[in-house]
């Protein structure tokens, strides 16, 4: 009886001593939170769109406009894709759109099957201030948006420049750990993240351009948009929005896809994840195709070569 009772003894104070330590984590975070309002003051324009904010960011001049489109999980858009941007916008108009649960636009608990999510951006495009025809030039998961937009309002996008897209054949076979996000959301929400060294050093931070007060701005809004619910519900959706554009057809407009060897989280092996894309291409009568030997986010890796192939693609259409 008192083995018992020293046993429930030994375990309550772990549950306690745990729960202080949860909470201390939390009150650092807000704490953190608070101090970092100035950092994430918005970068760019905030735009109604159904009831709620969402962020655009405009840069340079143009009769072309490249929207930019981020992949899924990517806390800041508009400071992920600066190195890429930056080369190109005295050419072009640059727009970042950044969806619901990303960057600095709100946090929603929506659905976020394809069609839900094209009506949003092009919905924030228009109260920016833009016009199509766009080049859409979409990164990761965002792809099958791009693609979508493509099939679904052809008169709207000029021609698509993939940054290592994705093409709806990768979600066949492709693993998504929904509780794994749900996990790393909960961690997030209580500041636990904070503790884990260089968790927010993306490959923006490491390998791009950003000044060290941008740095700075992408560290402090990775703390407030990591593993979002909206992220979440876009995932859980993943699978079915694939299908949908797949069901579509391929698009027939002209496309330039850079391909990254895999590596960078994809989940793929470098055979698996070139030949995929590689063979969408192959359908498309103006499709063209630049392999790089860089990881998956290959605008912060190999921005100078791609904005000089971008801007000679662009120059042949």
């Amino acid at each position: 009886m008192r083995k018992r009772k020293r046993v429930m003894k030994i375990f309550f104070t772990v549950i306690v001593a745990m729960l202080i330590l949860l909470l201390i984590i939390y009150i650092n975070h807000q704490i953190h939170l608070k101090g970092e309002n100035e950092l994430r003051l918005p970068l760019g324009k905030m735009v109604e769109v159904d009831g709620h904010n969402m962020s655009v960011y405009i840069e340079g001049t143009g009769d072309t406009t490249l929207v930019f489109m981020s992949g899924g999980g990517t806390c800041s858009p508009i400071l992920d894709f600066k190195s890429l941007y930056s080369l190109l916008s005295d050419k072009y108009q640059i727009a970042v759109v950044e969806k619901f649960g990303y960057g600095f636009s709100d946090v929603v608990d929506k659905n976020r099957d394809i069609d839900s999510i094209l009506e949003d951006t092009r919905a924030a495009l228009t109260s920016a201030g833009l016009t199509a025809p766009y080049i859409l030039c979409p990164h990761s998961m965002s792809g099958l948006e791009a693609l979508y937009w493509a099939q679904k309002y052809p008169d709207e996008v000029s021609a698509i420049i993939g940054l290592d897209m994705a093409v709806p054949e990768y979600y066949g076979s492709m693993n998504i750990n929904i509780p794994l996000m749900r996990i790393a959301r909960w961690a997030a929400n209580i500041g636990a993240t904070r503790f884990i060294p260089g968790l927010s050093d993306s490959d923006a931070v490491k390998y791009g351009t950003l000044s060290e007060k941008e740095k700075e701005i992408y560290k402090a809004v990775f703390y407030s948009r990591t593993a979002t619910v909206t992220m979440i519900n876009e995932t859980e959706w993943v699978k079915e929005n694939a299908e949908t554009v797949h069901n579509m057809g391929t698009p027939q407009l002209p496309m330039l896809l850079f391909i990254s060897d895999g590596s960078g989280g994809t989940g793929f092996d470098k055979e698996t994840w070139r030949e995929i894309p590689i063979e969408y291409i192959s359908q498309i009568d103006e499709g063209e195709y630049i392999e790089l030997n860089c990881p998956h986010y290959v605008h912060d890796y190999e921005y100078k070569a791609i904005s000089e192939s971008i801007i000679e693609f662009l120059s042949k259409h």
